[in-house]
């Protein structure tokens, strides 16, 4: 397929395995950090990880009105959507520039 070109394919293949070692290290350090996203001018505040899974709601007591829970249920939708909103920034930024080094354009499963 590549004719001499054994070196060439080796130095290749040492690239890629060093690629997937640095996303895979990127995506545990995304894992480990958390960002915080809020509603409401903060009623309600939600926060996940880079990774974007949910790990606590924080709701004012303010926003507790026991005959409007759809006002309180748009809140915590919207605090989680902001929250996740920072950690696909957050993705981005940790994990741009090694698909960067793949060719740009994004990878397909990347949350960008």
């Amino acid at each position: 397929m590549f004719p001499g070109g054994g070196a060439d394919m080796q130095q290749l293949l040492q690239q890629a395995q060093k690629m997937q070692q640095d996303l895979a290290a990127a995506q545990e350090e995304l894992a480990q950090e958390s960002v915080q996203g809020s509603a409401g001018g903060g009623l309600v505040t939600a926060t996940v990880t880079g990774a974007g899974e949910l790990q606590g709601l924080v709701i004012d007591p303010k926003a507790v009105d026991p005959e409007d829970t759809e006002t309180l249920a748009d809140l915590v939708v919207a605090a989680i959507r902001d929250a996740n909103n920072a950690a696909q920034d957050l993705a981005q930024e940790k994990l741009g520039p090694l698909a960067e080094g793949l060719g740009g354009g994004g990878m397909p499963g990347l949350p960008f």
